[in-house]
């Protein structure tokens, strides 16, 4: 019988349980190795409450652990890459059901990021193209639409001052044709200082159903006074730059 080689013996003793060869062994390796990385894999995009919890204390303080404010929030739009007036910053505190525009509690943010399976920049950057596509649901806009009006207005009043409510529209309502004349109306109208709730409601289903020529308007429809007196503005407003022009 031949004598084994001192590299055999050594290697042949260095095989795993269960292999009976060189070759069973580099191919259980293989296996082990593989298996390995698939499990890396998974933990990789598993969700993590404790890491998205470290995560959100990134952007809080010692004096305010439980809250991230305005100067976390700035952060929180860097690291994004994403400006802060941008409609998709709207939709992530929609998510999360905020109460306060510039703040996010320590419940909101894991409530939302839960619901989301984000706990780290990069799986919400990876997100926020999801979250734009909810925009283009008419019933899910109406939801944000509706859910702004409270974010946005001061929480020691009821109603929307027409300053903020022109910057919402401007951000939910870039492309409506008529949003531009009615942030004019708003701002020299001294008789609208704020928008109630109805006001604002209102202002969505009028972009959805008049249109740029005011020819779908209904006047005996149900409309809030505001929206009357602004077709009757700016028919006013338009009848003057016709007579102008000619």
């Amino acid at each position: 019988m031949p004598r084994c080689s001192k590299r055999t013996r050594g290697a042949a003793a260095d095989l795993l349980p269960g292999t009976t060869s060189l070759e069973d062994h580099h191919h259980h390796k293989r296996s082990r190795n593989t298996s390995s990385r698939r499990h890396s894999k998974t933990e990789d995009i598993s969700f993590s409450p404790k890491k998205c919890l470290v995560w959100f204390k990134e952007y809080t303080t010692i004096a305010e652990p439980d809250v991230l404010g305005p100067e976390g929030m700035e952060k929180f739009c860097e690291d994004l890459g994403v400006d802060p007036e941008n409609v998709v910053m709207l939709v992530i505190a929609y998510k999360m059901g905020a109460k306060q525009m510039g703040y996010f509690t320590q419940e909101e943010w894991l409530k939302g990021l839960t619901d989301l399976q984000c706990d780290s920049v990069l799986k919400l950057q990876s997100k926020l193209d999801h979250l734009r596509t909810l925009l283009n649901d008419p019933y899910v806009f109406k939801s944000i639409y509706r859910y702004s009006y409270d974010f946005a207005r001061d929480k020691d009043q009821r109603s929307l001052d027409t300053s903020t409510a022109r910057a919402l529209l401007g951000v939910l309502l870039p492309r409506w044709p008529l949003r531009l004349p009615l942030a004019e109306f708003l701002t020299h109208g001294r008789r609208y200082r704020v928008v109630n709730r109805d006001q604002w409601c209102n202002i969505l289903e009028f972009s959805r159903t008049v249109d740029t020529h005011l020819t779908a308007y209904d006047a005996d429809g149900a409309w809030p006074v505001m929206l009357d007196e602004f077709v009757e503005w700016l028919r006013a407003e338009r009848g003057d730059a016709a007579m102008h022009a000619s």
